[in-house]
């Protein structure tokens, strides 16, 4: 059976462009949700993944960011319908887990995914290392313990390579956002308006 899923943030976006599209491509029952993308709670798609869909199915989405909250999550509900040998078909990205090609460009996704948390964890290590050894040389400043320079140190050297939004960076390091900025002020960081306004850095360039 083929199964359509569409979904939208708000009360104001429409989900008729979705569904309309699902029921073009043939999809012989449809499943609408108004729900962030964020809520870590979707009822009707968790239904149909965990109650509904059965070996053989297809699920078709509009795009990629419908049925996912992030990119692990994604990948994880994906891996999870290939083992149950459940099709994802993406109306509007080069995914169709049918096909072995569709197969590799999702397992691609996967690849650059799992690269990118390698990357972003070197980097975190390395700004700790450096920390560390930067503040054996220099001592204690006064006023912070030994893991809160060491952390110190990594806010700066994170920041300051622009690659990271100023939430990852938190994330990375475990600490509020206003703990982020007492430690680049104690660190002498000129701090942009912009990132402490909106929460990011203004190029949050994708890693090389």
């Amino acid at each position: 059976m083929i199964f359509g899923y569409a979904r939208v943030s708000t009360r104001e976006q429409k989900l008729a462009m979705q569904v309309d599209a699902l029921k073009n491509y043939g999809c012989e029952k449809i499943i609408t949700e108004k729900i962030s993308g964020a809520n870590s709670e979707r009822p009707l798609l968790d239904n149909l993944l965990n109650h509904t869909v059965q070996s053989g199915d297809v699920l078709v989405i509009w795009k990629l960011d419908r049925l996912g909250r992030n990119l692990k999550n994604l990948i994880t509900i994906v891996n999870a319908l290939v083992a149950t040998d459940v099709g994802l078909v993406s109306l509007n990205d080069p995914v169709d887990t049918t096909t072995p090609h569709g197969k590799l460009i999702f397992n691609i996704f996967g690849s650059l995914a799992e690269f990118e948390r390698d990357i972003i964890r070197a980097r975190t290590q390395a700004g700790l290392q450096a920390a560390r050894a930067r503040g054996k040389l220099g001592g204690r400043p006064k006023g912070l313990s030994k893991g809160a320079i060491s952390k110190a140190y990594a806010a700066e050297t994170l920041y300051k390579e622009n690659k990271l939004s100023i939430a990852e960076i938190c994330k990375q390091l475990n600490i509020a956002r206003a703990t982020l900025y007492s430690y680049l002020r104690y660190r002498d960081v000129k701090i942009s308006p912009y990132n402490k306004n909106s929460g990011q850095n203004s190029a949050n360039a994708v890693s090389k």
